[in-house]
């Protein structure tokens, strides 16, 4: 049987630049797409066919120049053979190179940098969830390749709470959370979210870069544009959905704001704040220290322990969302980053970091809201 590697689907990235298929095995050499006019690049997802009970090695060889080359030290690359179950697969690096070796039982095994989040499931989570009593879906407009942009809302309390997700697409276990958050708000049987449905009124956008998701990129639109990077000034033209979502947070204001993301280096689940906005009040201060603190009281799965450098006085970038939100808002407002490797503090040798970690993280931290909601 003819081996065939293919990334022309949903999400789909890799450059075959080889295949050598011999008695010994099969061998190919891949390389990672840059985003659509951008140099970053470090998601990869390809199906790789015709290779039941071969031993295959899978060699990605350009990641030394990739967005964030400490990310692969220590990394597992995930791969699934029915696109449900993504398993950590026998990865290694070195000098540039990711080595990826598998021996599937079947002709097809999907391979990925992260189990993929796709926009046909997006869609599927957004009629189901618009179907559950008390959501409202609004779609707030178009994407520049044409893709609606949406918005969920539900509770009808005074606080004005806004989750959003992806806006690095290649990011896809914030989708994930974003699933498990959704999952929790709308069940009216838990007593969190019904209490949080009573105290707040959450606005919610599961995927803020439905273009790059599409297109298989890491960290851009389909204009290569850092979507974190237009908050200060979003345009129609260059970020629409940034323009979009931050017009729909002027008419409705920002209490409580979470913006949920991937980390490539780090093997841990932390929190990045707001520090070094002009007008930053204790009382913003405490409550996003109490909520970090309390959120790493409450799972293992998160700590405080690693994450990035605390912005100095006055020196926090105000065009990144959680900064700007912080400062137009008053707002508590956070970056939730998950491991694209696993969790070290408490690793899982079969799935390391994953879907049903990150949606089971998106049910924790409401729960830990519902704890602060009437001081928010």
């Amino acid at each position: 049987m003819t081996i065939s590697i293919s990334s022309a689907f949903d999400s789909g990235n890799i450059r075959v630049l080889s295949i050598d298929d011999t008695p010994a095995g099969v061998r190919a050499e891949l390389e990672i797409v840059r985003d659509h006019q951008s140099d970053f690049y470090q998601w990869f997802h390809f199906r790789v066919a015709g290779v039941a009970g071969r031993d295959v090695e899978l060699a990605i060889t350009n990641c030394a120049h990739s967005a964030y080359p400490d990310g692969w030290p220590g990394y597992q690359a995930r791969y699934s053979e029915d696109r449900e179950n993504w398993l950590l697969a026998d990865t290694d690096y070195a000098d540039g190179t990711l080595t990826i070796r598998l021996s599937p039982d079947v002709n097809a095994v999907w391979l990925a940098y992260f189990a993929p989040y796709s926009m046909e499931r997006h869609h599927d989570l957004i009629a189901w969830a618009a179907c559950q009593p008390g959501v409202v879906h609004r779609e707030l407009g178009l994407t520049l390749d044409g893709q609606p942009l949406d918005l969920l809302t539900l509770g009808e309390g005074r606080k004005q709470v806004w989750l959003y997700a992806r806006q690095h697409p290649g990011e896809s276990m914030a989708e994930w959370w974003m699933e498990g958050a959704l999952e929790r708000l709308t069940d009216e049987e838990d007593a969190v979210a019904r209490l949080l449905r009573q105290k707040a009124t959450f606005h919610i956008v599961p995927n803020m870069n439905p273009d790059g998701s599409r297109r298989g990129h890491l960290r851009t639109n389909a204009a290569g544009v850092n979507l974190n990077r237009e908050w200060h000034e979003p345009s129609m033209e260059r970020g629409p959905e940034v323009f979009l979502v931050r017009a729909a947070m002027d008419e409705t204001g920002v209490d409580f704001a979470m913006d949920v993301h991937g980390d490539e280096a780090i093997p841990a689940v932390f929190l990045a704040g707001f520090e070094g906005i002009p007008s930053i009040t204790d009382r913003q201060l405490e409550l996003f220290h109490r909520y970090r603190d309390t959120l790493a009281a409450r799972t293992p799965d998160f700590q405080t322990k690693r994450g990035y450098p605390v912005a100095g006085e006055g020196k926090a970038n105000l065009s990144m969302s959680t900064n700007q939100l912080a400062e137009r808002f008053g707002a508590v407002a956070m970056t939730l980053e998950m491991p694209f490797k696993d969790n070290e503090d408490l690793p899982d040798s079969d799935y390391g970091w994953s879907p049903a970690r990150s949606m089971q993280l998106g049910k924790d931290c409401l729960a830990v809201l519902a704890e602060m909601i009437d001081e928010i």
